[in-house]
């Protein structure tokens, strides 16, 4: 299956790893991109030190091309974003920040860059940046979907740019990405599937709940990480999102936010002092993501049921097995080829003009009638 996402990255298959905070791993990433994909692999939780000996490990596993994420807003995101352009990483995917940056010194060494955007202004923005593709994200995705669905939000955007697009948010079979394809994307990102495989980090108890739950068991709310975020619906994720920023909430977000500058070893008054000098609305939303940061690390490295929640898409509802990275990838595109192959058949031009014909109005025969009595 060729689009202008596998041209354009030298993949087989138009399907993109999320890169997802303690699951997008160098182990997860080398398997998508085994597997004819493209692994992105999340920074977040990485200091500089630790990104470049991510970015070396997935180099030893596979050979392939494979990504690297930066989320701009997140302390030592940019420093994450310097190693990868050291590193000469074929693709660098960013999000909530500028990162014309980037793309400038990414292309240098012809690298690729992708921007993950939610509506039409941040589009449009990072094509005038040079961006070579999009990740357009939808309502449905997992963690940070826009307020459009995905239905509406794809065609709608690759009508008002020119560069490719990737779908994420519904996306977790080949009917997914058939549709994906027919909405004017050129591939699909899929986080909330993959993460339910047996090379996936993820905490066995959050798998098997992954299976268990249908496409209505999730929650959507600006109270959890102080963004619009989708989570499992758990006990958890509920108390989390109805308790938002109390005044418990802000005082855990203190050591929470120390734990977070020890993990990327950032001085933590210098951490402290600059989220304080970047403005009250900044600072909340850093005391949110601290807070949100742990709960997710226990879900997904512990399987806390307790304390953690976990990011998902309303696709899980489609999720009934673990099976192997390469598995889903394959039958992902086997069925996606069939649906095209059927829908093709289906809509022959024959056909479709029959039905047209079927379907205009009456044209008047200009003479004219006496009204009915």
């Amino acid at each position: 299956m060729k689009t202008r996402i596998t041209e354009l990255f030298g993949i087989e298959h138009p399907i993109v790893l999320s890169g997802m905070s303690w699951i997008s791993v160098p182990k997860m990433v080398a398997a998508v991109s085994n597997a004819g994909g493209l692994g992105i692999l999340a920074t977040g939780p990485l200091d500089a030190e630790q990104t470049r000996a991510a970015i070396r490990e997935i180099k030893s596993l596979t050979d392939k091309p494979f990504g690297t994420n930066a989320t701009l807003l997140f302390p030592g995101a940019a420093d994450n974003a310097k190693v990868a352009l050291e590193e000469k990483v074929p693709v660098i995917n960013y999000s909530l920040g500028k990162g014309d940056w980037i793309v400038k010194a990414a292309h240098e060494y012809g690298g690729k860059v992708v921007a993950t955007v939610v509506n039409h202004k941040h589009a449009k923005r990072a094509q005038d940046d040079g961006c070579d593709a999009l990740l357009v994200t939808g309502h449905e995705a997992a963690a940070h979907g826009g307020e459009a669905t995905t239905f509406c939000l794809i065609p709608s955007i690759a009508s008002a740019v020119d560069i490719p697009i990737i779908a994420a948010g519904g996306i977790g079979d080949g009917r997914g990405l058939a549709a994906a394809l027919a909405l004017g994307a050129e591939g699909a990102a899929m986080g909330t599937r993959l993460m339910t495989t047996q090379e996936s980090p993820l905490h066995d108890t959050y798998k098997e709940l992954s299976i268990e739950k249908g496409t209505y068991d999730t929650l959507y709310s600006t109270r959890f990480d102080g963004l619009g975020c989708r989570v499992l619906d758990t006990k958890a994720a509920k108390k989390a999102i109805k308790q938002g920023l109390n005044i418990r909430k802000l005082l855990e977000a203190l050591p929470n936010s120390v734990d977070i500058a020890r993990q990327l070893h950032l001085p933590y008054i210098k951490l402290f002092i600059g989220v304080m000098l970047s403005g009250w609305k900044n600072a909340m939303q850093l005391a949110y993501m601290a807070n949100a940061f742990k709960a997710i690390r226990v879900a997904t490295e512990d399987g806390d049921m307790s304390l953690g929640v976990l990011p998902v898409g309303q696709v899980a509802g489609l999720i009934k097995d673990n099976p192997t990275v390469a598995e889903v990838i394959q039958r992902t595109v086997t069925e996606a080829e069939a649906v095209s192959k059927r829908l093709a058949k289906n809509a022959t031009p024959e056909k479709a003009v029959k039905e047209s014909a079927k379907a205009a109005p009456k044209k008047s025969s200009g003479k004219k009638t006496a009204p009915a009595e």
